[in-house]
């Protein structure tokens, strides 16, 4: 990726990993699932003033199912469980093997050999943060956050695969599926009653984490993630959400009491470490770069090369 789009996808990162701990605070009595409701209400009223994307309506609603509706349903519940902002923001990131896994699979997307090692060293700093948070989180919320990356790698495959234009439009319009199915499960999980106390009981903490969730995260975080999906190998994009987690240990520090052990602060230096060499910034072999170079060949073989210096002139060209 250019300069440019590395940065703004780091930018999406650090939105997404302070967005655990707004979504923490802001939820209160609000029943977890209508909360997420709530978000996606929001991000959809957005659909009156974007034109829909030019792809089939099937497409779209396979990226909110997956990217929006399961991603967050499941994330809310197991934050609602008692899993801490932190250790939710880990266990999410599992969404970047997931995704690896089922591009290569789907979109006979090979990974370079920097992709699976940065990625493997991602993983094995999600675990020794996990063993440093003390594995507190139930077992039920954690198996729904596995759940909510499982179901964020299938999103990301099918919005990589859609080659929608833009990602304003794509993360717009897909957000219009979700509302109704959520409002659906909380009716039958929580009940009417729970539902009016949690909307009456919003409070303003509620209201300014639904305008950063839905604003910032949504509407500019998935807009510029889809955009760049559209735009680059799974690969190159994704391992990069793998610095969300640093980001939500970090806030959860002074916001939360949540003070990091050495294990975790180890563990957050193997995510970065992974992501760098999963770019290609710290480089493991001249085999890796060479596949990484083939990988960017691949995503730009319909811009062509220029001539280079020692090119065999052809018949008509002009000389100097």
């Amino acid at each position: 990726m250019n300069r440019r789009d590395t940065f703004l996808v780091v930018l999406v990162a650090a939105l997404w990993g302070f967005n655990f701990v707004v979504i923490d605070w802001g939820m209160g009595t609000v029943p977890p699932l209508l909360f997420a409701a709530i978000r996606f209400s929001v991000v959809s009223l957005a659909c009156f003033f974007v034109k829909r994307p030019p792809v089939p309506f099937r497409t779209v609603a396979a990226v909110g199912a997956f990217m929006s509706l399961g991603q967050f349903g499941f994330l809310y519940l197991a934050l609602h469980l008692g899993m801490g902002p932190g250790l939710a923001a880990l266990v999410l990131q599992s969404q970047a093997v997931f995704t690896i896994v089922i591009a290569s699979l789907a979109l006979r997307e090979r990974p370079t050999r920097a992709q699976v090692i940065g990625t493997a060293l991602g993983v094995t700093g999600l675990f020794v943060v996990a063993l440093g948070l003390g594995g507190q989180a139930p077992l039920a919320a954690l198996g729904l956050c596995l759940l909510a990356g499982l179901s964020w790698g299938v999103g990301n495959v099918v919005s990589r695969a859609s080659h929608a234009p833009g990602g304003l439009a794509l993360t717009v319009w897909s957000a219009t599926v979700v509302p109704v199915p959520l409002v659906g499960l909380s009716l039958l999980l929580d009940g009417p009653a729970a539902m009016g106390h949690g909307l009456i009981h919003l409070g303003w903490n509620g209201v300014l984490s639904t305008v950063y969730t839905a604003g910032l995260c949504s509407l500019i975080g998935y807009a510029v993630f889809n955009r760049l999906l559209s735009k680059y190998p799974s690969g190159n994009v994704v391992p990069w959400v793998l610095l969300a987690p640093v980001v939500a240990m970090a806030a959860s520090w002074p916001l939360l009491g949540e003070v990091p052990t050495g294990a975790e602060l180890a563990g957050a230096a193997l995510l970065v470490i992974g992501v760098l060499t999963a770019q290609g910034i710290i480089r493991v072999s001249t085999a890796a770069r060479e596949d990484q170079n083939q990988q960017n060949q691949l995503s730009e073989r319909t811009v062509p090369s220029a001539p280079t210096a020692d090119s065999t002139p052809v018949a008509g060209s002009l000389s100097g």
